[in-house]
């Protein structure tokens, strides 16, 4: 069996970095990004699989930021002529998430290609002390790499 320290972090937040259309997000409350592939069962013969079949890949996910962060991805889209950041075309929206345990740790970099945002809005909660705004994405693909 492997040693395993189980206390320690598996990512430290304040050493996280993300990156959209080249800006640094200050304002960023969290992310997330998921793949699924479409995947069934080939029937023949008898009442077992006999094999499994590959179909459609899909990438989709999310960020949460400040409402001040996306008033500015916003603002960005409007000044390159856009409504907002839904109606960006896809092949001009990156994304590039860089995680480290700590400081002298290898960086994991998530890039995300051809994104397009599907929502944008805003939502604010009695007695909250800050807005905070859920942008929901899919993409053309994320590849994971370790620097």
């Amino acid at each position: 069996m492997a040693n395993m320290n189980i206390s320690s972090s598996e990512c430290a937040w304040h050493q996280s970095e993300v990156k959209i259309l080249g800006r640094t997000l200050s304002g960023i409350r969290g992310w997330e990004i998921k793949k699924t592939v479409e995947k069934e069962p080939l029937y023949g013969a008898g009442q077992h699989a006999l094999d499994i079949t590959e179909g459609n890949v899909k990438v989709e996910g999310s960020i949460k930021v400040l409402g001040f962060e996306a008033d500015a991805i916003n603002q960005a889209a409007q000044e390159a002529g856009y409504d907002d950041i839904t109606a960006v075309p896809h092949e001009a929206i990156v994304a590039n998430i860089k995680m480290k345990r700590s400081p002298t740790d290898k960086a994991t970099n998530i890039a995300i290609r051809g994104i397009a945002f599907t929502e944008c809005g805003d939502s604010m909660e009695q007695g909250a002390k800050n807005r905070e705004i859920t942008l929901p994405f899919i993409a053309m693909d994320a590849i994971k790499t370790t620097l």
